[in-house]
């Protein structure tokens, strides 16, 4: 049975090319086309012997995610939908900046988590996305845009530390010199908040970094919010969080939400930079893309000062600018309507 080419980190593909009687040297050949050249042919891969590419095609197969739809903002920022084996799509978002070409990538076909003010898993849980499709997304922009990408978070549909193996692996081929080459600090991870995995990450010290969803400062307000929260607590996750830190150039960033009338008042922003404070951590407030949600946005101005008391309590802390709200591509808002 042949099998997913793209699915194998290089340590793994030099014991399948051993395996199949081919020279070790070819694994690093076969990443070469695949991810410096984008190639997705065997038969385009002219510096192996020809036996060697038969003998691949007979073993393995490249398939990359199909475009179905691409949709541009107002704004600049790109959503593409992806078809997947089986008939299943995800969406990933491309953010341009004058310096900057960002990445949101998606980690799961729904998502388990039902975060209250995320529309991302409203269809449910479907699968876990391959290490074939978590980078083929990246290969597949490549082809739809002359920019180079400078950034990658994973962030789109699904929680990546979910699917933790398939992601520490798509990571490894990410960053390998023989592959894409791309600077872990480039890459972020977010999740909402899986202790034990925060753990696992830090244990593999893969040199990414972590964003963590917050959105409350005490566990009444998250649990609601967040159901993960009943499971692990605030306080577990911070400890979590500063181990991460610890050794880690880069501070741990906790996305917080602004949700009128919920999480929004002087009181909470207080709360929450005592909750931070004196650890390598930092804020990033994201203003409330309300699409079919309950929640209301804040007013830039109420917005701007919730950030000043965060900031004047001792917290490093920055205000997000929403990108894509018109196209459903903004943080929270991407799930697949190819059903």
């Amino acid at each position: 049975m042949q099998k997913d080419i793209k699915n194998y980190t290089f340590s793994e593909l030099e014991a399948e090319v051993l395996s199949l009687g081919l020279p070790k040297y070819t694994a690093k050949q076969v990443f070469g086309w695949l991810y410096q050249k984008n190639v997705s042919d065997f038969v385009a891969m002219t510096d192996l012997a020809k036996g060697t590419r038969t003998r691949l095609k007979d073993s393995f197969f490249i398939r990359d995610p199909e475009l179905l739809e691409k949709e541009v903002s107002r704004d600049g920022t790109v959503k593409l939908l992806f078809g997947l084996n089986g008939g299943v799509a995800v969406e990933t978002a491309v953010i341009p900046d004058t310096e900057r070409l960002t990445v949101c990538l998606s980690s799961q076909v729904g998502c388990k988590f039902a975060c209250k003010f995320c529309v991302s898993g409203k269809n449910g849980f479907e699968r876990d996305l391959s290490v074939a499709e978590l980078t083929g997304q990246l290969t597949a922009v490549a082809r739809h845009f002359s920019r180079k990408v400078t950034n990658i978070v994973f962030m789109g549909i699904g929680e990546p530390l979910d699917n933790f193996d398939n992601l520490a692996a798509a990571v490894k081929i990410l960053t390998d010199t023989k592959a894409f080459a791309f600077p872990k600090r480039k890459i972020c991870v977010s999740t909402s908040g899986l202790v034990p995995k925060i753990l696992k990450l830090a244990d593999l010290n893969l040199g990414v970094k972590l964003s963590i969803s917050l959105h409350a400062a005490n566990d009444k307000l998250r649990s609601t919010l967040m159901p993960i929260n009943k499971k692990y607590s605030i306080e577990e996750l911070i400890a979590a969080a500063a181990v991460f830190a610890q050794d880690e150039r880069d501070p741990v960033t906790f996305e917080y939400v602004l949700l009128k009338g919920v999480n929004d008042s002087a009181a909470d922003a207080v709360s929450l930079a005592k909750l931070l404070k004196g650890r390598h951590f930092k804020v990033n407030l994201i203003p409330c893309n309300e699409g079919n949600l309950e929640f209301k946005s804040l007013e830039e101005a109420a917005a701007e000062k919730f950030l000043n008391i965060v900031k004047n309590n001792g917290v490093v802390c920055t205000l997000r600018k929403s990108r894509g709200f018109d196209i459903a591509a903004a943080c929270g808002q991407l799930r697949a309507r190819h059903i």
